[in-house]
């Protein structure tokens, strides 16, 4: 998923709970398979720009890298 936002705001944790979200409506349709599925990791790549500027995860960080 990309976000960018046209203001001086980050939009990372928008984002981020966009996919838990979309994690969770996935869970409901797939719940009658298997309720013990596990959801996630969710976690943020990359950053660019705000007070903060660029980030980008370790792979220690982020087991998706």
């Amino acid at each position: 998923m990309t976000v960018s936002a046209q203001w001086r705001t980050g939009v990372e944790m928008e984002a981020m709970t966009g996919v838990a979200i979309g994690l969770l409506a996935l869970y409901d349709m797939c719940k009658a398979l298997d309720r013990g599925m596990a959801l996630g990791p969710v976690c943020l790549l990359e950053k660019h720009g705000g007070r903060s500027g660029t980030w980008t995860a370790s792979y220690d960080g982020c087991p998706l890298r």
